[in-house]
């Protein structure tokens, strides 16, 4: 089925965006020339814009008309294989090697295991967990946002039992873990697009609806996987980046 004629045009004026050729800050047609050009009414020609508006695209400007979104230039987030960092942080080396000081909030509780939790981490619905929340800060803005989960067997009665308290606070996974025995071979982690839940992007400082790009990461030792997290990132200030060794 053929799409209807105002998204067409918005798909137009998106590739026009994205290649370039309206740069940031540039004027989009009106509706009437949007009319004229593809030979419809105002009303669709209006359709269109309000569509790359509510999209982050463009935006209006009161009596003006409406105008390329100028975005926050891209920051790259970097996800690497596993190097040791006794006694700090992945999160704080990574952002100190692009000259931004990493800092993070965090809070952990004892809660149930939701059931997407509880398959990751081989465990049944509901079986207790820590629970820690994080924000995750570059120079003071929100970066991402991460959901940590680990058995609540696991850890109880341990010095990591909470993750941001105690002589090993603000380690890795991987160096905590480490410490009750439990040493990790390898992570897995899978990389997917939504839409921003209204907390998250209140957290994030981000629009409503804006996309995020989410990744389910889970630790795993030899016999079984001890940690998983829902990290999330706004997909319009950062690119995920990859580093992968090649043997």
């Amino acid at each position: 089925m053929p799409s209807p004629t105002y998204q067409r045009i918005a798909d137009d004026l998106r590739r026009s965006i994205i290649d370039g050729t309206l740069p940031p800050g540039a004027r989009l047609p009106s509706r009437h020339d949007l009319a004229r050009q593809y030979q419809v009414s105002d009303r669709v020609g209006l359709e269109a814009v309000r569509l790359l508006i509510a999209e982050g695209f463009a935006e209006a400007r009161s009596g003006s008309g409406s105008y390329v979104r100028r975005r926050p230039e891209m920051q790259r987030l970097t996800r690497s294989w596993y190097t040791s960092r006794p006694g700090g942080s992945p999160f704080r080396a990574a952002m100190n090697a692009t000259g931004r000081p990493g800092t993070w909030e965090s809070s952990t509780d004892r809660a149930p295991m939701t059931p997407a939790v509880a398959g990751r981490l081989g465990a049944r619905p509901g079986d207790p967990a820590m629970r820690t929340r994080y924000t995750f800060l570059a120079s003071g803005e929100p970066v991402m946002l991460s959901e940590s989960w680990e058995p609540a067997d696991l850890t109880a009665g341990t010095a990591i039992m909470f993750p941001e308290e105690g002589p090993h606070a603000g380690r890795g996974v991987v160096e905590r873990m480490a410490i009750i025995g439990q040493h990790i071979t390898h992570a897995e982690e899978t990389v997917s697009a939504r839409p921003a839940l209204a907390a998250e992007a209140e957290r994030l400082r981000i629009r409503p609806g804006a996309i995020v790009l989410t990744i389910a990461r889970t630790y795993h030792t030899s016999e079984q996987p001890v940690e998983t997290a829902d990290i999330v990132l706004p997909v319009e200030r950062y690119a995920l980046v990859y580093e992968i060794p090649v043997r």
